[in-house]
């Protein structure tokens, strides 16, 4: 599966249990940017995709961008800036 973001949106990979996932998602909701948000524990083969961006770790948030690249636990204001560039 592609989990490519469509331009001006992010792919989100996260969990529930996640405090920074969710942290980040409010902070994404008040600035108004949109994201979709993918359970690692529930949609398979997204837990490995997640270890294959963060150099053998399930990290999460991990953030991807349509450009195809990826940051993990980033701040609202850089998912921002990315997407402005």
């Amino acid at each position: 599966m592609d989990f490519t973001p469509e331009s001006g949106t992010i792919t989100m990979f996260s969990t529930t249990w996640c405090g920074y996932c969710n942290r980040l998602k409010k902070q994404l909701d008040a600035k108004g940017i949109g994201y979709n948000e993918i359970n690692i524990e529930e949609v398979e083969g997204t837990a490995e995709l997640v270890e294959k961006l963060n150099g053998g770790n399930q990290t999460v948030p991990t953030v991807l961008f349509p450009d195809g690249t990826a940051v993990t636990n980033p701040s609202a204001a850089e998912v921002e800036a990315r997407l402005a560039a």
